[in-house]
């Protein structure tokens, strides 16, 4: 028997494929990697089984690891999609640029029309009178004098007065103060009976520019400041004139102008 071993037990000894004892563990964990060991009763002269995929490039210190096999296709993705989007623009941008703008409406007024004539002189200088224009468009005042007429109806002050062009065109306006807002209702309303209602049968045909006139009779509320102070009419007398007659507060006007110039008259009266 040997010293070496326990009674009862065969002798041992080392044995034809190596040592008996686990070589020492390498720091990468792999035992054997550095020496060459296979395993537990391996042919050492055996290599070891080999990955299926191959084994890793070795890398140089330093070295990045390489890209992702997805990164390529995505990064091909996304320059599609901003070579489109600049495309896309460039072809708005020149779309854009070849329409004609469009131009903007525009509204033209025409001049106001003044008078070629000298206004005479009102002799009246009441309050009233003094208030009365002298000019109206293109009329200016030719004569003036007292109207009886509305003073018998009630009237405080009344004149009657012809305005002309200078040209052959005249217009006539009979201009009455009353003494309260209900006289000069009444008296308007008087004057308002008697006004045509339609243009008579051989009446001249109206020039092309009394046709925005052809729309009448026309009548409303009469403004100042907002507030209603009387009501106007205007109409085509028929004989190729027309007349409007308003209330303002305790005045009445009437005024006969040419057709196509009567609406402009009311509108320009300055009371």
């Amino acid at each position: 028997m040997s010293d070496t071993g326990r009674p009862g037990e065969p002798e041992q000894r080392p044995g034809a494929t190596g040592p008996t004892h686990r070589p020492a563990v390498t720091p990468q964990g792999d035992p054997g990697a550095a020496s060459g060991w296979t395993g537990w009763g391996a042919d050492p002269a055996t290599p070891a089984a080999s990955d299926p995929a191959g084994p890793a490039p070795e890398r140089e210190p330093g070295e990045r690891p390489g890209r992702p096999a997805w990164l390529l296709p995505v990064a091909a993705g996304v320059g599609a999609v901003v070579v489109i989007g600049v495309v896309v623009g460039v072809l708005v941008n020149r779309s854009g640029g070849d329409a004609s703008p469009t131009p903007a409406a525009s509204t033209v007024t025409a001049p106001v029309p003044t008078p070629a004539a000298q206004p005479a002189a009102r002799t009246a200088t009441t309050a009233f009178a003094s208030a009365l224009p002298t000019t109206v468009l293109q009329y200016a005042l030719e004569s003036s004098q007292e109207d009886a007429e509305r003073i018998g109806a009630g009237a405080l002050e009344a004149y009657t007065e012809t305005f002309t062009d200078g040209d052959g065109g005249t217009l006539t306006v009979r201009a009455a103060q009353l003494e309260t807002p209900e006289d000069a209702t009444a008296l308007l309303q008087q004057i308002s009976a008697g006004l045509p209602t339609a243009p008579a049968a051989d009446a001249p045909t109206a020039s092309a520019s009394a046709a925005p006139e052809a729309d009448l009779p026309q009548s409303g509320d009469v403004t100042v400041g907002g507030a209603p102070v009387g009501t106007f009419t205007v109409v085509d007398a028929g004989d190729g004139t027309g007349v409007a007659v308003w209330q303002n507060g305790t005045a009445v006007f009437q005024v006969t102008a040419p057709l196509a110039d009567v609406l402009d008259v009311y509108r320009a009266y300055a009371l």
